[in-house]
């Protein structure tokens, strides 16, 4: 990669990609098992364990937040300004793995505050890259 914010914006697609390939060899081991039969999964693996369901909800995190945060990376780079979202960018991938991790570690109190401190991270970086790239 030849910068910051291209090698941050691929891992976070990478990253959301290995959730969705975990959840589907996980969900391939419950068929092969004769656990469920294949088409009775939900989307948000509702009918399955809750670790099952929180890994869902992490690929959904994953995606929900590309476009925002994928897209900021987009305009930086595709408009030459990634000096503006490379300090920031590891720390934004930071803040992803944590809330990730946390989602999937557990859902008590302590990890949905984890979770949440995380994403705010992931916010705050979002706003200020667009108040830079905006206005700067």
């Amino acid at each position: 990669m030849t910068n910051t914010s291209a090698t941050v914006l691929t891992l976070l697609i990478a990253w959301a990609l290995l959730l969705v390939v975990l959840m589907e060899i996980l969900r391939g081991r419950l068929v092969a098992g004769g656990h469920i039969a294949g088409n009775e999964f939900k989307p948000d693996n509702s009918n399955l364990s809750p670790f099952m369901q929180r890994l869902a909800r992490a690929h959904a995190n994953c995606i929900e937040g590309l476009p925002i945060f994928g897209g900021l990376l987009v305009v930086a780079l595709v408009t030459d300004r990634a000096g503006v979202t490379d300090p920031l960018a590891p720390w934004l991938l930071v803040a992803r793995f944590v809330q990730s991790g946390a989602h999937l570690s557990s859902g008590s109190n302590l990890a949905v505050n984890v979770r949440f401190m995380a994403f705010v991270v992931q916010l705050a970086i979002a706003l200020y890259w667009s108040w830079a790239l905006l206005f700067r």
